[in-house]
């Protein structure tokens, strides 16, 4: 059984920083893309970033490159997303998702998720 779990949201102010975790367990890490999404209230859910196996790439949505990064540590068997200059907007619920052959934006294309990690982010 495949289980993924975020870890390291939090409450923090505008241009803080903040890096999120997210490990799976049950499945072989290096064999999975992941990606990370996230959820404001009242609107959909929508990639972040996400990074793929094979071939190997990396998105960043657009509104975040240059504050967000994303990275993988196979040796740990997680994927990190480094949050700089974070912005009220950037609050939302935020979820990781992995799957072995999925890779994209919708969240139709990740079959397992995480139960997500909450970021609040004061003006």
């Amino acid at each position: 059984q495949v289980q993924v779990a975020e870890s390291g949201g939090g409450l923090v102010q505008a241009g803080d920083s903040l890096t999120l975790s997210c490990g799976i367990s049950g499945a072989t890490f290096t064999r999975y893309n992941m990606a990370w999404f996230r959820q404001a209230p009242g609107k959909e859910r929508e990639i972040v970033a996400a990074t793929r196996v094979n071939p190997r790439s990396t998105y960043i949505l657009d509104s975040v490159k240059g504050r967000f990064f994303i990275s993988r540590d196979n040796a740990k068997s997680t994927v990190n997303l480094q949050m700089n200059s974070l912005k009220p907007e950037d609050t939302a619920v935020y979820y990781c998702a992995a799957d072995p052959r999925g890779w994209g934006s919708s969240t139709g294309q990740y079959m397992y998720w995480g139960q997500g990690t909450q970021v609040t982010v004061s003006s």
